[in-house]
């Protein structure tokens, strides 16, 4: 009907149009004839205001179905369409990839038998790590070239970090360091549960952007399940707190990161001279891929940094705003008033904060963010309960 109407009124004025100009034309040109020459010039007209009836007529259809197109695209539902929901499943095999080294705690509890595909300076994979060491929770670790990242083509997740578990018969991959911590922290408080099951309880939601590009989001990867009274799988809203300041350090701090530790060449080389060392690439990689790994990579990741700075919006001075977020955090301990943001011990949000932080350790950035807050004193004593396994006298397993 629309594009009916679209078309009545376009062919309408077109019309008109071609009439207007006809007319005009014919004046023009009866003016300059003379009468031995009307009854041609008169048949020339008429030929002409034919062929120009016939293209504005064209034109107008033209316009009509063009303006009747727009008008349905730009009608159709194109972004977020959910179109389909799964959970990570398990899988029969994958590659035997020898461990870069085996972290094993004695008196581990978990009863987990866990593989974590990493970037040792990883923000993302430093939380895991804090969480695993935290709770004593013993894992091997592949160490992923960040370049070529060969160890993880078996995955269809393309990022890191992966954690493998062990299962009787197969291996169950669980993706995305938030869901990682969620997932685990389930596990260790509800023991009736496999971590299969548990998996379940965060599934995959994939849909179309905007843009028409497929994206898949995990859901409840912030939430901590639990058991109610009737056996029914709930999420625990008490721990609404937690739950804000996890994604606050996924979504604001871990921002202010790269565009600080790649902020001038020389930082940038730097960095990953610091993540070679304490990523052992030396041992890991042959010294051709850890040179391409460290050059080429510092390179990027400086241009990159720059970019970064402009799509999260930092203040032109980066490393004001890598203060300004820390003092956020250290404003709302004070608020709180105990050692950690989780009480007398840390919780979730704590691992995540210390995590995100402890991935710049070694860098520049972080000798200038403990000179410039007050971030070192909650930092540190993160630091000694995570080394000093203070969990795993939670674990109830």
């Amino acid at each position: 009907m629309l594009w009916s109407k679209i078309y009545c009124q376009l062919n309408k004025s077109a019309i008109q149009c071609c009439q207007s100009i006809q007319l005009n034309n014919a004046g023009l040109q009866l003016t300059k004839i003379t009468l031995r020459n009307y009854a041609t010039e008169v048949k020339v007209v008429k030929k002409n205001r034919g062929i120009m009836k016939v293209a504005l007529a064209g034109l107008a259809v033209g316009v009509a179905v063009g303006t009747g197109y727009s008008i349905n695209y730009m009608n159709k539902p194109r972004g977020h369409i959910i179109n389909e929901e799964s959970a990570i499943p398990s899988i029969d095999e994958i590659p035997k990839i020898p461990p870069s080294r085996k972290i094993h705690f004695l008196g581990d509890r978990s009863g987990l038998k866990l593989t974590l595909f990493q970037y040792q300076t990883c923000p993302f994979c430093c939380k895991v790590r804090a969480f695993l060491d935290y709770y004593g929770i013993s894992y091997d670790i592949v160490e992923v070239d960040p370049v070529l990242r060969q160890s993880i083509k078996w995955s269809p997740y393309k990022k890191v970090p992966i954690l493998v578990a062990h299962l009787e018969d197969g291996y169950q991959p669980l993706n995305d360091s938030s869901m990682i911590i969620s997932a685990l922290a389930t596990y260790l408080t509800d023991s009736d549960k496999s971590i299969s099951d548990v998996v379940k309880c965060f599934p995959v939601i994939s849909y179309y952007d905007e843009n028409g590009s497929k994206k898949n989001e995990i859901m409840n990867k912030y939430f901590v399940m639990t058991t109610n009274q009737t056996g029914v799988t709930a999420i625990d809203d008490s721990k609404s707190e937690e739950r804000k300041w996890r994604k606050w350090a996924d979504s604001v701090l871990v921002h202010t990161l790269s565009p600080n530790v790649y902020r001038t060449k020389e930082e940038a080389l730097q960095a990953f001279h610091w993540f070679s060392e304490v990523g052992e690439w030396e041992k890991n990689f042959p010294s051709w891929e850890r040179n391409l790994i460290i050059y080429m990579g510092a390179a990027a990741m400086w241009m990159i940094g720059k970019r970064l700075k402009k799509r999260h919006q930092l203040k032109d001075d980066v490393r004001q705003s890598l203060y300004d977020e820390c003092n956020v955090w250290t404003r709302a301990l004070k608020v709180k008033g105990t050692p950690f943001m989780g009480g007398d011990t840390p919780n979730l949000a704590d691992l995540s904060v210390y995590g995100v932080l402890n991935s710049i350790e070694g860098c520049t950035a972080f000798r200038d963010l403990l000179d410039n807050t007050k971030i070192g004193e909650w930092y540190f004593s993160m630091k000694k309960a995570v080394l000093q396994h203070e969990g795993a006298q939670l674990i109830t397993v």
